[in-house]
């Protein structure tokens, strides 16, 4: 299982397919019945202007300007069905052609913003992505599953990431959320990415891919300035895990000002570090960067990391999503939920559950487990080594 997404949910008349139609011809249908039923005092054909009125709110602009035609034979021919002293006459043929005419350019107008909003959401769904690359379901000696749900459709894509990266020291997992909205925090979150996927596969102690992305942020941030960017002070909570290749008993962990990883297993959830560190991006506030804590993770055990739309995500009454409470109803009904894709698909139901499908922010989960020893899967292959000569491959991890 890798990233999730929903379609969005469109009306089922949309541009003129569908049944959307059956609403304006019912209505047409309705006024003409109503008006040959009711006495000659009460004359209700001028209601034919709803008809397209209606259709250009559910038909594509070709099905209501058909309504608009539509509507108008259907005045001729009910007023002509009654004497000369009790036609509508000229005045409200006309109301119902003008009522035809706007409602078609309102129809057009309407598919032309909508196909708008579906370009955007395609952009922005392709920019997302770039950014987070698709990851094999066991990889490296994990499992993992993750998922990313984008805000409602008038909110801009985010810069919630997450990545693994396997290296000669162990297999780096990193999930975080850049401030803001919009390309700008696409951009910062590509930075933080490309820089932890190099620095993870090299660098031997994790404090040091810690450093080395802390200062990918204010790079960053300098040269978002340099061209003239307005958002600049821009800052990534995150977490940045490390799991040894010999030491399968625990997980060191760098926690930027992120709220706590979960570790989540047959026994129950607990909370991992919290962030006791400043942002990536801030670090010059406090003092330092955070440290690493080591702390256990049973094999059974899943190590869970979201970002704040999981978190603050708020139902109608405004209160936030349990996060911990309902992973351990979920975990003590089923052990099974713990297993990574499981466990995300639980988060991602009550989230959508509990806030109605309304989300306010981009909302990411990613969870991670160790495999048994016994078990191969991709990633684990030795590279050859640069410049060497064609033989055996070298001993060095992808």
């Amino acid at each position: 299982m890798n990233r999730v997404r929903y379609p969005r949910w469109r009306p089922p008349g949309l541009r003129g397919r569908g049944p959307g139609w059956l609403l304006p011809a019912l209505l047409l249908v309705g006024i003409a019945a109503l008006d040959l039923e009711t006495g000659a005092e009460f004359r209700i054909v001028s209601w034919i202007v709803l008809v397209p009125g209606l259709a250009a709110a559910v038909c594509g602009a070709g099905t209501t300007a058909g309504f608009a035609l539509v509507s108008l034979v259907a005045y001729v021919l009910l007023d002509d069905a009654w004497p000369d002293q009790y036609k509508a006459g000229l005045p409200d043929f006309v109301l119902v052609a003008l009522g035809g005419v706007l409602a078609t350019l309102t129809a057009a107008l309407r598919v032309r913003q909508e196909r708008h909003m579906l370009r955007m959401e395609h952009v922005a769904e392709t920019t997302v992505r770039a950014v987070l690359r698709p990851l094999p379901e066991r990889w490296a000696g994990l499992e993992q599953a993750g998922m990313y749900l984008a805000a409602d459709v008038e909110a801009q894509v985010g810069g919630d990431f997450y990545d693994i990266q396997p290296g000669p020291y162990g297999i780096r997992v990193l999930l975080g959320d850049v401030q803001g909205k919009g390309l700008g925090a696409v951009d910062a979150a590509a930075a933080l990415l490309g820089t932890f996927r190099e620095a993870a596969y090299h660098e031997k102690d994790l404090g040091t891919v810690a450093e080395r992305l802390e200062i990918r942020m204010l790079r960053h941030r300098v040269h978002s300035a340099a061209i003239g960017r307005r958002d600049v002070d821009r800052f990534a909570t995150a977490v940045l895990a490390d799991f040894s290749w010999g030491e399968r008993g625990t997980v060191d962990v760098i926690n930027f000002g992120h709220s706590a990883p979960l570790a989540v297993g047959p026994r129950g959830v607990r909370e991992l570090p919290s962030g006791d560190g400043a942002p990536l991006g801030l670090s010059e506030l406090v003092g330092g960067l955070p440290p690493a804590h080591r702390v256990p993770l049973a094999e059974e055990e899943t190590l869970l990391a979201v970002t704040d739309g999981v978190t603050e995500a708020r139902d109608a009454g405004g209160e936030f999503y349990d996060l911990i409470g309902d992973v351990a109803r979920a975990v003590a009904a089923d052990p099974r939920c713990a297993e990574p894709g499981r466990l995300v698909r639980r988060v991602r139901d009550g989230v959508l559950r509990h806030s109605r499908g309304r989300l306010a922010d981009d909302t990411t989960a990613f969870a991670v487990r160790r495999l048994p020893e016994t078990e191969e899967c991709p990633g684990t292959e030795p590279l050859p080594e640069v410049g060497a000569p064609p033989g055996p491959p070298g001993n060095r991890i992808s």
